[in-house]
């Protein structure tokens, strides 16, 4: 007997799937920049830098790997790591003039290739998307997200 919620469950995933290899090919066709780079450079765009902590957070590389990518933009010359002027036990990323530049030059781009997977989604559909991804979340974590979507 198969129980129901697989089949979302497996359409969820491969939705999923399909929108990180379209998403990623074109990240590094344009940017030569791997989607988890990407993903840094996007998050640091505009701010005055976050901690490892926040980076982790709000981007979708796990702990482990977080470092790993620090590294490689940092030899790349797209973030630098400085001092936290509030705690000096912290260390904050941050994007360089570099890294500025390279963010105004990819986030736009593909921000608009990724809207296109939704071009036929009216504000009802993203609604009702968001209203049951909401609620599937709740139920995996336990707790309502921490910030809306």
């Amino acid at each position: 007997m198969t129980e129901r919620y697989l089949r979302s469950i497996r359409l969820l995933a491969e939705c999923f799937h399909a929108f990180e290899r379209q998403s990623g090919a074109n990240i590094r066709n344009r940017t030569g920049l791997t989607p988890s780079q990407f993903d840094i450079v996007a998050t640091l765009g505009n701010t005055e830098g976050m901690t490892f902590k926040d980076l982790g957070e709000r981007t979708l590389i796990t702990k482990g790997t977080l470092t790993g990518v620090i590294d490689r933009l940092e030899e790349k010359g797209l973030v630098t790591r400085v001092t936290h002027p509030a705690d000096r036990r912290s260390t904050l990323v941050r994007l360089t003039a570099k890294g500025e530049s390279e963010f105004k030059r990819v986030f736009a781009p593909q921000i608009a290739f990724g809207k296109q997977s939704f071009a036929n989604y009216a504000e009802q559909d993203f609604d009702t998307l968001d209203r049951e991804l909401t609620k599937l979340h709740a139920n995996l974590t336990g707790c309502a997200p921490k910030e809306k979507y």
